[in-house]
């Protein structure tokens, strides 16, 4: 296991180089996009349950299923109805829960962003500080690598100069000599100083490294094993709302199973019955021979309702003839056809 420690395998042979710390860096802040990335998905997954839930709401209490139905068939589907409402309640349910893992990721993502923010400022200060140094160390080496150039070049004209007549030239030439081993030595001093400065800012960025390091991946194990039951948890929410709705489904299946067709059947009867008596047939009458009617053929024959018999003679008035009596009658004959 320690060779996969973040601390053993994010260096660079480069002094000046941050590699191996903006990777983990990277790393973590891709960590933290993916974890506000199932914060989203949860509050999106919960808007999306919400709706669904408050539809089976509306569906359930306003529409109508069967709200003619009458004795068991009635009772299960008010059951059905009820259980579907519950179904609705518990999705509208599920929404806020969702909601709330959601609220737990973002506070955990703020958590670490926090902790990390400490770190990354201690591990910025270091890298500048490690930067500043060897720039100083940088400059110090020219330094003293200038002064003994110019040491070597004194040196060589005081030898070229032996053989000179001029003690005067001479002199100047030993003078330079002399200012270029000073020179060399302070140089020499400085540069010795920046380095052992830069040794030890080296060693505590290295430190400051292998701390961050230790913390970044105290971190990441974190977040891996915060993520994962997240999304566990998640999915235990989920088949629980199934079984939660197949447990209310049951429900409606055992009152289906109490539901009677007989019993619905001789229900309806009791309740809604009109009569045991069938009609009587229709006869057929003769309009002109009432005794002669008689009943369609294979049925029993019904009462006789006679029509009025045909008009009765008139007696004969005084003052009218048997002549007149006869005109009167055609034209009371001719009337009623």
């Amino acid at each position: 296991m320690t060779g996969a420690l973040f601390r053993a395998n994010f260096w660079s042979s480069d002094i000046l180089s941050t590699a191996g710390y903006d990777c983990i860096i990277q790393h973590l802040n891709n960590g933290r996009k993916n974890c506000k990335e199932f914060e989203d998905f949860l509050k999106e997954r919960a808007s999306i349950e919400e709706k669904y839930g408050k539809d089976l709401l509306n569906l359930s209490r306003k529409k109508p299923c069967g709200q003619s139905e009458i004795n068991t068939l009635k009772r299960a589907l008010e059951v059905f109805k009820q259980q579907i409402d519950s179904v609705a309640q518990c999705h509208i349910q599920l929404a806020q829960t969702l909601r709330e893992e959601a609220r737990k990721m973002e506070e955990f993502r703020e958590k670490q962003k926090l902790q990390r923010k400490k770190t990354e400022l201690l591990m910025d200060t270091a890298h500048k500080q490690k930067s500043l140094q060897f720039k100083k160390t940088m400059d110090a080496k020219k330094s003293y690598e200038q002064k003994c150039r110019d040491k070597d070049e004194a040196e060589q004209a005081v030898h070229r100069s032996a053989n000179l007549v001029n003690v005067k030239q001479q002199e100047k030439l030993f003078v330079k000599l002399a200012t270029a081993k000073t020179a060399v030595e302070d140089s020499d001093k400085t540069y010795m100083m920046q380095i052992n400065t830069l040794d030890k800012v080296r060693e505590d960025w290295q430190s400051e490294h292998i701390k961050a390091c230790e913390i970044f991946e105290a971190q990441e194990c974190e977040r891996i094993n915060f993520f994962r039951n997240a999304l566990w948890l998640h999915l235990n929410q989920l088949s629980q709302q199934c079984v939660t709705s197949d447990d209310m489904y049951e429900e409606v299946r055992k009152s289906l199973e109490a539901c009677s067709i007989e019993k619905d059947i001789a229900y309806f009867v009791s309740h809604r019955k009109t009569g045991q008596t069938p009609p009587a047939p229709i006869m057929y009458e003769n309009f002109y021979c009432p005794q002669k009617n008689t009943a369609p053929q294979g049925k029993a024959p019904g009462p006789n309702l006679a029509r009025r018999g045909p008009l009765p003679v008139p007696k004969t008035l005084p003052g009218r003839t048997k002549k007149d009596l006869l005109k009167c009658l055609c034209r009371v004959l001719s009337l009623s056809f």
